[in-house]
Order: structure tokens, then C-alpha cells, then sequence
């Protein structure tokens, strides 16, 4: 899918270090290396990072269903961190689940290689 830079980009995912990999219908995912600003007290990266990740991936994902030119905001989001990360890079994807009218619901990954470090599921609401 090409999208113009400006609709998939934020401030906010660019000071974390968001990076967009792929952009398909109702799917998307973006990579996150461990940066030193992104860690927590024990050096590993910051479960609000993870966090950001997800709903940054997410709204991509519904911007990828809907189209655009519409706008959609998370009502709700709820996530499980299964695993550490000490070093190198981490990857989201992010598949919507359901494109209502009013609603989406989406289901989230994120994966250091092969390992699972966090699971999540959201719903947006379409403005």
C-alpha cells in the first residue's frame, strides 16, 4: 500500500524510533530497535514503549481498513507482556480483527525474532 509519508508518520513514533515496514488492507507492522531512551531501570526495554508500539501499529492497521481519510482513536487496549528485551529490535503486527461501522477491533503481536514479547487486542472507534 503507498501511503504518503505525513499519513504514517508521527512526531511521537518518530522520537521513539518507530519504523514502518509493511502497510496492507486492515494490517500493518512497524519495527522498534532498543534505543538508550527507551529503556526502564533494569535496562530492558520499557514496557510503555512496547505499549506505544502497539497502539502506534494498531492505528496504522485501522488507517489501513478504513482508508485515510477517515480518523480512528482507541477506546480501549489491552496487552500482555510475555517476555523481556535486553538488546536488538522488536517487530509489530497488527491485523484488524473486525471493520464495523463505528468500531474496530484489532489483535496485535510483538516479536523479537521468533520469541512473542507481548500480546494485545484494542478496540477504535471510527470519527
Amino acid at each position: 500500500m503507498d501511503v504518503p509519508k505525513e499519513y504514517v508518520e508521527s512526531a511521537f513514533s518518530q522520537l521513539l524510533g518507530c519504523r514502518l515496514q509493511r502497510l496492507d488492507t486492515g494490517v500493518a507492522e512497524v519495527a522498534l530497535a532498543l534505543a538508550p531512551h527507551l529503556r526502564n531501570r533494569g535496562q530492558k526495554l520499557h514496557g510503555g514503549a512496547i505499549f506505544s508500539l502497539v497502539d502506534i501499529t494498531m492505528g496504522l492497521a485501522c488507517s489501513a481498513s478504513h482508508g485515510f481519510d477517515q480518523q480512528s482513536v482507541t477506546i480501549e487496549c489491552k496487552i500482555n507482556y510475555l517476555r523481556a528485551v535486553s538488546e536488538g529490535e522488536v517487530r509489530c503486527t497488527a491485523r484488524v480483527l473486525h471493520a464495523g461501522r463505528r468500531t474496530l477491533v484489532v489483535d496485535a503481536d510483538v516479536l523479537q525474532d521468533d520469541k512473542l514479547v507481548a500480546k494485545a487486542q484494542g478496540t477504535f472507534a471510527v470519527l
